[in-house]
């Protein structure tokens, strides 16, 4: 008997541009989760993480392609790259509980790079889930009010609000009871600045974005 297949007519069309951009969104959320542990000096005397560079993308991404696909494209966006979080750290958190051979030469600074506390992890998780989701929910009902008008205002107004809600709760998950809650504000408020600084920086790759992904193939 012959298996059954779907006809050429009915399969999904695979969407290069689409996996692209997914490809890009997921490689920035996990570059600002590893290599984001670095610690740099900025200006005014200030010191960032150099996540500083790759999240912002996180959240320029499902802009760039919910302005393209729609509002059910960028939340499947956000749902993905939460999932992938969940399953990374699940091995991280293996690798981590795993004994340790003799042969390796590097157990103490592999602990200390990869040794996330579960604090740490959920605070990751909750901040990036809700600040993801309140910025694909302002970006749409911004759209709606200046009737699909101004990418780059609704784009960075969304970012301005998602990257707020993001950097308050990780923050406030992190640290509360570790350190007064005015120096946990005086702490996150650069952070979130400079996200959105670095976001508004990137704004003409978003435009680039669209174009690409509009594009006939």
């Amino acid at each position: 008997m012959d298996s059954v297949s779907l006809s050429d007519a009915s399969r999904p069309v695979f969407d290069r541009k689409l996996v692209l951009a997914l490809t890009l969104y997921l490689t920035s959320l996990f570059a600002s989760n590893t290599v984001g542990i670095k610690i740099m000096p900025f200006i005014f005397g200030t010191h960032l993480s150099t996540a500083i560079f790759a999240f912002p993308l996180v959240f320029l991404t499902t802009d760039v392609v919910g302005e393209v696909y729609g509002k059910a494209h960028a939340r499947a966006f956000v749902r993905m790259g939460f999932y992938s979080l969940v399953v990374f750290l699940i091995f991280n958190a293996l690798s981590n509980v795993m004994p340790t051979s003799a042969e390796f030469r590097m157990p103490e600074a592999y602990n200390q790079i990869f040794g996330l506390s579960l604090r740490f992890t959920f605070a990751s998780l909750v901040a990036f889930l809700i600040g993801e989701y309140q910025d694909v929910f302002s970006f749409f009902f911004l759209k709606a009010k200046l009737g699909g008008r101004a990418f780059w205002l609704r784009s960075n107004l969304s970012n301005l609000w998602g990257q707020f809600i993001d950097s308050a709760i990780w923050f406030s998950i992190a640290f509360i009871g570790v350190y007064p809650l005015r120096v946990i504000v005086l702490m996150m408020i650069p952070w979130w600045l400079f996200k959105f600084g670095m976001g508004v920086v990137y704004t003409p790759l978003s435009y680039a974005g669209i174009w690409l992904l509009k594009r006939p193939e």
